[in-house]
């Protein structure tokens, strides 16, 4: 009988092991795809960071929870990761032909 009993609570672990993975892998793919852009930062300060990439200056938005490792200073070489999420949609009806 004690066999039978943990081969059962072993069964109920291992399916709420593989819930909770399916749980982590979704919530993983509601976040959207990531993105980087690697350059020289131009200016910082705590709402937004200036990256210079090739000819173009990237200008990202930054919060209070966004995590910074190393030194965050002009001139200082980073990678930064982002996501890129619609705040507003302005959908019109196209014209017929």
């Amino acid at each position: 009988m004690t066999t039978l009993m943990t081969t059962l609570q072993t069964r109920l672990q291992l399916r709420a092991l593989i819930v909770a993975a399916g749980l982590m892998a979704c919530s993983a793919s509601w976040a959207g795809k990531t993105y980087q852009v690697t350059g020289p930062v131009l200016s910082v300060t705590d709402s937004t960071i200036v990256v210079q990439k090739g000819k173009e200056k990237w200008e990202i938005a930054r919060e209070p929870s966004t995590k910074v490792t190393g030194n965050l200073k002009v001139g200082s070489k980073v990678t930064v990761e982002y996501t890129m999420t619609a705040a507003a949609v302005s959908a019109k009806e196209s014209k017929k032909k």
